[in-house]
């Protein structure tokens, strides 16, 4: 094989590799995607635990979101670095009922937008997927979209099992 051929095979297991991430990111492929299990939900449910669960629908959403968050973060900081948050505090909210009308809508927006950043960090042109982040332990973009994909479906599952439980799933 020439250098030439191996290069064009390693491009293109790479864009496939790229390709299987972002559908990964995107779930529904062997679970609930999460605008499913997040649109719709009653807002008088939200703030509902349910009986034997530690935690509502609200709490659930709202960890998504900052765990997300963290993790684009960590992936891309920003020019000050990255902060690391105490765990658990920092990851979840103390009330069970979300502070405004609004605030489930602009939970799942803000998920949705930084999945769209992290998802432009593993596209971009020149991303290296398995090279080390000079910050952290080793960690890659890799590792952190593997992170987000199963993270997330944990939780979406469990978002969709709280619907079940408070009668609000299809």
């Amino acid at each position: 094989m020439t250098k030439a051929s191996e290069q064009e095979r390693a491009a293109s297991e790479s864009l496939e590799l790229r390709v299987q991430l972002e559908a990964l990111l995107d779930g529904g492929q062997a679970h609930a995607k999460f605008e499913d299990a997040a649109k719709d939900f009653p807002s008088a449910l939200r703030g509902v635990v349910p009986e034997g669960l530690p935690y509502s629908a609200w709490q659930l959403l709202e960890h998504i979101r900052i765990s997300q968050a963290d993790i684009v973060e960590f992936s891309a900081p920003p020019t000050g670095g990255y902060k690391e948050k105490p765990w658990p505090d920092a990851y979840w909210p103390k009330n069970p009922v979300p502070p405004t009308p609004d605030a489930w809508d602009r939970s799942v927006a803000a998920i949705e937008a930084d999945l769209a950043k992290f998802r432009a960090l593993i596209t971009k042109e020149g991303a290296d997927l398995a090279k080390p982040f000079r910050w952290g332990t080793g960690q890659n973009l890799l590792r952190e979209a593997l992170l987000i994909a199963d993270h997330n479906a944990y939780h979406i599952g469990e978002l969709v099992m709280v619907r079940r439980l408070l009668g609000a799933w299809k």
